[in-house]
């Protein structure tokens, strides 16, 4: 057995490799809509998720009242969340050094940015850049509350997978977690958070 195995990697390792060729990338991205964060607060909302409009100088203010309705303590962040986001009267948890998953599992929730929204779909998008750390921390903790900026929300799926870059780690999140079993009952936070609410902030 061992000696058949070993014939079939030399095999694999001889055979010639297909030259790489680039992944058209020419989307179309000509629909539009009269008010793009309108659509997506609605099609987010209809993922029974929470969801808020606010100017930018209102977003600490908003957070902090947030957690305050939640009862949440402690919270976890990635590393470069901004500064006028960790309210007080909560403990933050930075992830630098990283946290154990213990760590993360126990806190109340996460507070992160996003990469962009899409408006057709209710779908945000995390690619692990500002303000949004990586996958684990956003995935482990039961509540999700997410910033996003109005001009990061983009009109269609092709429109925001233009502005993504593909070579990052992308996270597609569409309202809290959820699934159904063999009887097609909902069930939620199975693997990811039970609640999400979404800040979709306008100048």
């Amino acid at each position: 057995m061992g000696d058949a195995r070993s014939e079939i990697l030399a095999r694999i390792r001889r055979a010639p490799r297909p030259t790489p060729r680039p992944v058209p990338r020419d989307y179309d991205t000509a629909r539009t809509v009269a008010d793009p964060v309108g659509l997506f607060v609605e099609r987010v909302e209809h993922y029974r998720a929470v969801v808020h409009r606010v100017a930018a100088s209102d977003v600490a203010a908003r957070i902090a009242d947030c957690l305050r309705r939640r009862g949440a303590r402690r919270m976890v962040a990635p590393p470069d969340l901004p500064a006028s986001w960790q309210v007080d009267d909560v403990r933050w948890s930075i992830d630098d050094p990283p946290l154990s998953l213990d760590d993360v599992d126990g806190a109340d929730g996460v507070v992160t940015g996003a990469a962009v929204g899409i408006a057709e779909t209710g779908t945000i998008v995390l690619d692990a850049g500002a303000a949004q750390g990586r996958r684990l921390l956003t995935l482990v903790p039961d509540y999700h509350l997410c910033v996003v900026p109005a001009e990061a929300i983009a009109v269609s799926v092709p429109e925001a997978l233009r502005r993504l870059d593909p070579t990052r780690p992308l996270t597609f999140v569409s309202g809290p977690s959820a699934t159904s079993d063999i009887e097609l009952d909902r069930v939620e936070g199975v693997h990811g958070p039970r609640t999400l609410e979404v800040l979709v902030v306008e100048d």
